[in-house]
């Protein structure tokens, strides 16, 4: 069931992906399954409906699963930074850039403790707490230059680790365009 779910996901059938996430998730509970086996299933599910633009039930199904793989497996667990930087991405995308803040804060240091300054997570993590500092409409002129100044400063490893062409490595670059062209226009704005 997985593994359909996700191809309707990736080929963008989200109210089928839906429907298959959420029977999935219920055989799961039903005949008992792994509890690692479940928190897979939820976070599938969040994307769904994240996707689907169900924002409340994406960040409720988020939490859940974040305090759940934080019990299971602990904070310095790969796989609980990888959810910390779905539930932050779902934070940014409803406008909470408080709790995302706060969240990106609290797990940053662990991911570059546990997977080093050039993991592909810790990039991800920095680069999502530079979106939250320069997106959020309340950001002073200090939030949006350290934004700028954290991605022009990962740009470079991320395309030595990666390549140039690297998705990861263009999203970052992406990125920093954007807080660029924030930076700019909240500068003409304060002159």
């Amino acid at each position: 069931m997985t593994q359909l779910g996700n191809g309707l996901y990736i080929a963008d059938y989200n109210e089928d992906s839906l429907s298959v996430g959420e029977a999935e998730l219920a055989t799961l509970r039903r005949i008992g399954a792994a509890e690692e086996s479940i928190l897979g299933a939820q976070s599938n599910l969040a994307s769904t409906y994240q996707a689907l633009g169900r924002t409340e039930q994406a960040l409720s199904m988020r939490r859940e699963h974040y305090a759940q793989r934080l019990k299971l497996s602990g904070e310095e667990d790969e796989e609980s930074i990888r959810e910390a930087i779905c539930y932050a991405m779902d934070l940014i995308d409803s406008s909470l850039f408080e709790e995302a803040k706060a969240l990106l804060r609290k797990t940053m240091p662990v991911a570059r403790r546990v997977l080093g300054e050039s993991h592909e997570l810790t990039l991800k993590m920095r680069c999502n707490f530079a979106e939250a500092l320069y997106e959020d409409p309340d950001a002073t002129l200090d939030d949006i230059r350290e934004a700028a100044t954290t991605l022009e400063d990962m740009v470079p490893t991320a395309r030595r680790v990666f390549g140039g062409t690297n998705p990861i490595a263009e999203g970052i670059e992406e990125s920093l365009r954007d807080a660029r062209a924030a930076l700019r226009a909240r500068e003409a704005t304060s002159k």
